[in-house]
């Protein structure tokens, strides 16, 4: 009987199209899945969409459609670019599928007839963007301490989940599951940040909304969205709360690992466990939180133009060459980055150079001297010994850093296999040897030695790139191995007819053409208007004129960031160093969700140089930076040029 194997990814929300930081994580996560199929595992991949809350609720209003209609074409366009992406999950499940539906509305209930749900009335504030609510204490200058957008004045009646009920049994999990969260830094986190503190109590509804799971006894409140999402790991299985479980539930459950992105590890930790408890079910074994993959080493948004797609680089590079630069681009517990040139550099220098030149030359040195016949003559010498080492060992080294989720570190002795492979070529010198007819024997081994090491580390990077793995065998005409035959050297039939036509798996590409596609893509993309048509003028709250005089009170100065670094213990804020002419000044700015401290290095910036001093997160602030925002966040307002720092903004 196969062991089995349960794997999830976050479910996608719906509020657009996902950027190529988003399916990082799906292509991630069908990485591990391919793998222990390989390995023989029976598993079961799960991913999909979170589709209700008040954030869909009004860009549904706002596109002039149902929030069904809305999220039925964005879960659409999420699932086209996961399956673009050659992911091979089991189910794709939506919080909007009938059996996810009927399955929540029971554990409300549940939990709300074991004591653990209980209604109240919320008072304070709320952010629509992070779909959470927050207390006076939490929010600075009316923003979201998570996200740094406006947040908004709330009051209405609601149910409460009691978290700290809970806490205790939480942090014996935590003790005695030393591995739960990884890497161990998210960990800290989580004890540091939350447990030790205290748990609040949690708000699972919302009666100001209408677009979400009605609760099954009240319905004029609908289930808060962290509820509904969460569950989806086991509703997806066929979770029933008497007990009557599907046969997938009682296979698979509970959850081998969840896959989630940093930004996340909150809910699926701390939340997430918590409602397991509730409901008398296992924990997962196991919560990555992945970093994030960077453009230029900011945070992609919208609003600083920096988005890239996923289909935009498959248009240029292919899918397996995304999927290759994905997974060997990402560290382990750091931030990745991404921008269209590495993604170019990086094919060229791995998957043209290395790996797709070392399958042509081989075959067609296969092709030249022997007509394309491969056969083992056994006429080994000591050089081999250490090109059959690497590859038998090859896969060892994989699995355990795949195990350890990383990644990355795995497809690099993947690559280390085929380079050790291309220098194999240059130690053997197959050109001499065909000049010398008492060497054919000799020139055959080394043929062989060569599309043996090639097969094996195919079938290691098979999980990484199917299609490519797919490619390679049909030339060698073989079939895939198992993960045993991996490990074996010399499996490869003697007789056996590499194609004659191989076909170029990576060819080198030009930079210059390169840009140009990029370009193109890039280009901002414009709507022509009929002629006569005036431009709609939005409605503004604006606020209360003021005089020049009164203007003229507030000192605006050029100044340069010189450290930036992130406050202890808060999610949104950041503490810089500035100089402003007259002195250095520590100012904190809760912009951390759109900003890393190492982008705002080094940045000019506009300074409110005599803003009364104050202390936020702990940290002294003696005045205040001056950021633009629209609809997708925060951008910095920098001069035109280069300027002194302490000049004056007039």
């Amino acid at each position: 009987m196969k062991p089995k194997y349960y794997i999830t990814t976050a479910i996608a929300y719906t509020s657009g199209k996902p950027h190529i930081g988003n399916t990082y994580e799906i292509v991630l996560s069908d990485y591990l899945a391919r793998f222990k199929r390989m390995q023989g595992f029976d598993v079961r991949f799960q991913t999909g969409t979170d589709e209700h809350g008040q954030k869909i609720e009004e860009k549904a209003k706002k596109a002039g459609k149902t929030p069904k209609q809305y999220v039925d074409e964005v879960a659409a366009e999420v699932k086209r670019i996961w399956d673009l992406m050659n992911t091979s999950y089991d189910r794709f499940i939506r919080t909007t599928d009938e059996d996810h539906v009927r399955a929540v509305r029971d554990i409300f209930k549940k939990m709300y007839e074991k004591g653990d749900i209980y209604k109240g009335a919320y008072r304070g504030w709320y952010c629509t963007e992070c779909e959470s609510f927050y207390t006076e204490s939490q929010v600075v200058d009316g923003k979201c301490p998570d996200c740094g957008m406006p947040v908004k004045t709330a009051e209405e009646e609601a149910y409460f989940f009691r978290m700290s009920k809970y806490a205790d049994r939480l942090k014996k999990y935590y003790d005695d599951n030393p591995d739960f969260i990884v890497p161990y830094s998210r960990k800290n986190e989580m004890v540091n940040n939350f447990i030790k503190p205290g748990l609040q109590d949690l708000c699972v509804s919302r009666t100001s909304f209408k677009w979400g799971i009605p609760v099954d006894f009240d319905d004029k409140h609908v289930v808060y969205v962290w509820l509904d999402a969460l569950t989806n790991y086991i509703t997806g299985l066929g979770y029933k709360v008497n007990g009557d479980h599907d046969d997938l539930y009682k296979k698979y459950w509970p959850a081998d690992v969840h896959v989630i992105g940093k930004d996340i590890v909150r809910f699926h930790t701390i939340y997430w466990p918590i409602f397991l408890m509730s409901l008398d079910q296992p924990l997962p074994k196991q919560v990555f939180g992945h970093p994030w993959l960077l453009q230029d080493g900011g945070k992609m948004s919208k609003s600083k133009g920096n988005v890239i797609y996923a289909d935009d680089l498959v248009s240029v590079y292919g899918v397996d060459a995304v999927r290759y630069f994905l997974l060997s681009q990402m560290p382990y517990d750091n931030d990745g980055v991404i921008n269209w040139d590495i993604v170019t550099d990086t094919v060229n220098s791995d998957l043209a150079n290395v790996y797709g030149n070392l399958v042509s030359r081989t075959i067609a040195m296969t092709n030249k001297y022997f007509g394309g016949v491969l056969t083992n003559e056994k006429a080994n010498e000591p050089v081999d010994d250490d090109l059959i080492a690497v590859a038998t060992g090859a896969y060892k080294k994989v699995a355990e850093l795949t195990d350890g989720y990383r990644v990355a570190d795995a497809l690099s002795e993947v690559m280390n296999l085929f380079r050790r492979a291309n220098k194999y070529i240059d130690e053997t010198t197959p050109w001499i040897l065909a000049k010398d007819e008492s060497k054919k024997g000799r020139l055959a081994t080394v043929l062989y030695n060569l599309s043996e090491a090639i097969l094996i580390g195919t079938g290691l990077i098979s999980s990484f790139m199917p299609e490519t793995a797919e490619k390679v065998y049909k030339e060698f005409g073989v079939t895939a191995r198992t993960a045993e035959e991996l490990q074996k050297f010399g499996l490869l039939p003697d007789g056996t007819k590499v194609t004659d036509a191989p076909e170029i798996l990576f060819a080198r590409l030009d930079p210059k053409v390169i840009a140009e596609k990029v370009s193109e893509i890039t280009k901002p993309k414009t709507e022509e208007k009929p002629q006569n048509e005036q431009p709609k003028k939005e409605d503004v709250n604006m606020k209360p004129e003021i005089t020049i005089d009164e203007f003229d009170k507030i000192e605006l100065k050029i100044g340069k960031i010189l450290t930036a670094e992130k406050v202890e213990k808060s999610k949104k804020l950041l503490h810089f160093s500035v100089d402003t002419g007259d002195r250095v000044r520590s100012i904190v700015s809760g912009v951390a969700k759109y900003f890393t401290p190492e982008e705002m290095i080094g940045k000019e910036v506009v300074v409110v140089a005599n803003l009364k001093s104050a202390t936020l997160g702990g940290v002294l602030s003696e005045g205040m930076i001056l950021f633009g925002e629209d609809e997708n966040g925060l951008v910095t307002i920098t001069p035109g040029r280069e300027a002194v720092p302490g000049s004056v903004v007039c």
